[in-house]
């Protein structure tokens, strides 16, 4: 942007949003200007990383993370960043600063890298990077002004993880998602019918179950 203006983004919270009908987060991002004119609207986009070379785990986490990183002490090379999620929302004009949710939404699909991580964590928090960009529109005397936020917008937030436990827990109570080929479903849909069982639930656990058995 020009030196007469710029924007600067922080996240102050993240929580739960509460009456959505998927799971979605809620960052409260405050927004601060420096300029003469108003900001008429901007349309923000962030791309939010997780950077988990930034905080310790203990031995039953660092079990969970085998399937991302290998055992611990290859973690010097394989804890790199990695991304999480893009999320964009439209902010109305205003003057100075302002506070704004930015909704983020989530899977809890085993089979996406953030999910795996995020599943592994008992305690502390999720390590999060948010690379700020996007269009913000000035409306001056002689009319309307665009200019593009500056890469080198971000933030970093410390989320508890007991937020990310707090939002599965609302949406998939004592429960997780493991996605299966289409020949899977399909054999494992026929052995839950052969053997008169209720639920998916109770087919992999007698599977489970023969398996030990025949072990």
């Amino acid at each position: 942007m020009s030196p007469a203006y710029s924007t600067t983004f922080a996240v102050l919270d993240i929580r739960p949003e509460p009456y959505a009908v998927t799971p979605i987060l809620s960052a409260r991002v405050g927004i601060a200007s420096v300029g003469d004119e108003p900001v008429h609207a901007i349309a923000l986009r962030a791309q939010v990383r997780i950077e988990p070379g930034r905080r310790g785990y203990t031995d039953a986490e660092s079990a969970g993370l085998l399937d991302l990183f290998g055992p611990r002490e290859r973690w010097a090379q394989t804890q790199r960043s990695f991304l999480w999620m893009h999320c964009a929302t439209t902010i109305p004009g205003f003057t100075g600063g302002s506070e704004v949710d930015l909704p983020m939404s989530c899977t809890y699909d085993f089979e996406v890298a953030g999910s795996k991580y995020l599943h592994a964590l008992q305690e502390g928090t999720i390590p999060l990077q948010f690379l700020f960009s996007g269009t913000v529109f000035i409306r001056g005397s002689t009319g309307f002004a665009v200019q593009q936020i500056p890469w080198d917008r971000e933030d970093r937030y410390e989320m508890p993880v007991t937020v990310w436990r707090e939002l599965m827990a609302a949406h998939f109570p004592h429960a997780g998602w493991v996605r299966l080929r289409e020949d899977t479903m399909t054999a494992l849909t026929a052995f839950k019918a052969q053997h008169g069982m209720l639920g998916f639930d109770d087919t992999v656990a007698q599977l489970l179950a023969t398996a030990e058995e025949s072990a």
